[in-house]
């Protein structure tokens, strides 16, 4: 039997997004056609914009379909970056960003980009103070909503506002966060000043029970950005290519049900990953919490197990039918430390020595039993 403890990597599909993905199949036409067929794959396409629009608070207009996260935060970084004012030469970037933001920034610190790095905490938190003093005169700066290794959630509105105060273009990387926390775009972006301020923020559809293969990048009407595709005006020309109609409306589905749950389900998977986290350390004393203890995405449990290297746990997890992650499933198969856990100040030892564990919609108290009743003996067997 199998027990699944890694939805941060990628979540069930849901049963919403599945029947709206099948249903839409059967739409014939390229939704940028004039005939009839085509406006009907039209007409579908937007009223799933409008859907996705309405769940992360923003104008349908400012909905940019993507093929994911990844995706969206390129889109985001370089086209943001591209369209920049000639005299501003740098990004600010936090420590603990995932590898779609860093390595993006990294291709652009190669052609030319200044790179202004920000701190993070021993709870992996963005250090507000650092980062709106690497503000002034940026070109783009970033940032996560929930770090998606330890799940620390950041203070967005704190970081959209010093980024509109210093008249810079915020990009929020929302993956992580999107499904578990309120979004309102609107809200974040505030009376931010035209293409200042948060002007773009990313999601991933198969974090939520969408299709993988399916994400939005939202992009404030008044923001300055290039396009990373060429080869049509769709989507305000900010990214070409025939849209993905089924896609669209899987995602749409997605997040209406997991904005429609997500409350009574912060509460329910806040009590399971608690009593998972306090189990484990029960019968592994040595097992230290990662992350910030309170402001923290309700289903994830993040975890250093001293001495253990994280990966020969996850293997004997896996033995015993449970599947978890040593960190972001981008990095799957690299047997690298966690950047993550150095940035908090940890050693390279410590960073190897990490496990987390994500619960989901689907997750259940034999889930959590499962790890419980396995953990003590691969601590003992990865230890030696």
């Amino acid at each position: 039997m199998r027990f699944y403890l890694d939805h941060a990597a990628s979540s069930p599909l849901r049963p919403e997004a599945r029947e709206a993905w099948v249903a839409a199949s059967e739409v014939v036409g390229n939704a940028s056609s004039t005939h009839g067929a085509g406006q009907d794959a039209r007409r579908l396409l937007e009223e799933s914009r409008e859907q996705i629009a309405q769940m992360l608070g923003c104008d349908p207009i400012e909905v940019v379909l993507t093929s994911g996260g990844t995706e969206a935060i390129n889109t985001a970084l370089r086209g943001l970056w591209m369209s920049r004012d000639a005299d501003a030469d740098a990004i600010v970037l936090p420590d603990a960003e995932h590898h779609a933001t860093m390595d993006t920034v990294a291709a652009l610190h190669t052609g030319g980009a200044a790179v202004r790095a920000v701190p993070v905490d021993a709870a992996s938190r963005i250090d507000l103070a650092a980062f709106t003093a690497a503000l002034p005169g940026a070109a783009v700066a970033t940032a996560l909503v929930a770090n998606n290794e330890t799940g620390t959630i950041n203070d967005a509105d704190a970081l959209a506002r010093a980024a509109s105060a210093a008249g810079v273009p915020l990009h929020l990387d929302a993956v992580a966060a999107c499904g578990h926390v309120p979004l309102s775009f609107r809200m974040l972006r505030g009376d931010a000043p035209a293409a200042t301020g948060l002007v773009a923020l990313s999601i991933a559809g198969h974090k939520i029970g969408a299709p993988v293969g399916t994400g939005a990048l939202v992009v404030a009407r008044s923001a300055r950005m290039a396009p990373l595709l060429h080869g049509g005006a769709q989507q305000r020309g900010l990214r070409a290519g025939t849209q993905d109609v089924p896609g669209a409306a899987a995602l749409a589905a997605a997040l209406t049900a997991s904005e429609a749950e997500r409350e009574d389900e912060a509460v329910r998977l806040s009590a399971l990953r608690d009593r998972l986290i306090d189990g484990i350390r029960q019968v592994v004393p040595q097992a230290e919490l990662l992350g910030d203890p309170v402001r923290r995405l309700p289903g994830n449990a993040h975890l250093l197990f001293p001495g253990a290297v994280g990966e020969s746990l996850l293997f004997l997890l896996d033995m015993a039918g449970i599947a978890a992650s040593t960190g972001s499933a981008c990095q799957a198969g690299v047997a690298e430390p966690s950047h993550v856990v150095m940035a908090m100040g940890r050693s390279e030892q410590d960073a190897r020595s990490a496990l987390r564990f994500t619960l989901g919609r689907t997750s259940t108290d034999a889930d959590v039993d499962a790890v419980l009743a396995a953990i003590a003996d691969a601590y003992a067997r990865a230890s030696r």
